[in-house]
């Protein structure tokens, strides 16, 4: 061995060892503050994926309003409780008619109770029982579901949604989504 090698000293081991130390203390801090940070973002995210996919769904529904390859008679779209209720009729299957048959049922009702979008498959009014939730008001409470109708001249109605939702247990503001289609049936 040669005796020009040498190593660290006890001095610089134990001095490096305590900035090792300072460091990693001071940076185990904001550990937690980045791991809540970013619980809340993933949650804000899939509150919003959540919204969105419920609009497009009730959007594609809205867009279909009125169709009918024959003769069908009623109204495509109605429009209640002050727009928090929505019930839509079109042909599925193009057979001419409004089916009413429970296997096949040619309307389709969106609701906004209690804090949970609701639907039902056959809806003739707004009210009643059967009802499906949507969304689960024990995870996501919607707060405000309105869907308007605006006439338009020498154009299709235009169909406006509006969703307001927040996580539950959530002290933020709510998450705000707008989505408009033209209903090219009605």
């Amino acid at each position: 061995m040669s005796l020009n090698q040498r190593g660290f000293s006890l001095t610089e081991v134990l001095i490096a060892m305590a900035i090792s130390s300072i460091l990693l203390l001071s940076t185990s801090r904001f550990l937690p503050a980045l791991q809540q940070a970013v619980l809340l973002q993933s949650g804000q995210q899939e509150l919003e994926e959540e919204v969105w996919q419920r609009l497009f769904a009730i959007g594609k529904q809205l867009q279909r309003a009125g169709y009918c390859a024959g003769d069908c008679q009623g109204q495509g779209l109605v429009i209640g409780r002050k727009g928090e209720c929505v019930i839509v009729q079109w042909d599925a299957n193009s057979n001419g008619y409004w089916d009413v048959s429970a296997s096949e049922n040619d309307s389709t009702g969106f609701r906004l109770e209690s804090g949970a979008l609701e639907a039902l498959r056959g809806a003739t009014s707004c009210e009643g029982k059967g009802w499906e939730k949507l969304t689960d008001p024990d995870r996501l409470v919607i707060q405000q579901f309105v869907v308007r109708k605006t006439e338009h001249t020498g154009f299709a109605p235009e169909l406006n949604i509006e969703i307001a939702a927040l996580r539950k247990g959530q002290l933020t503001a709510p998450f705000w989504a707008d989505y408009s289609v033209r209903g090219f049936n009605l």
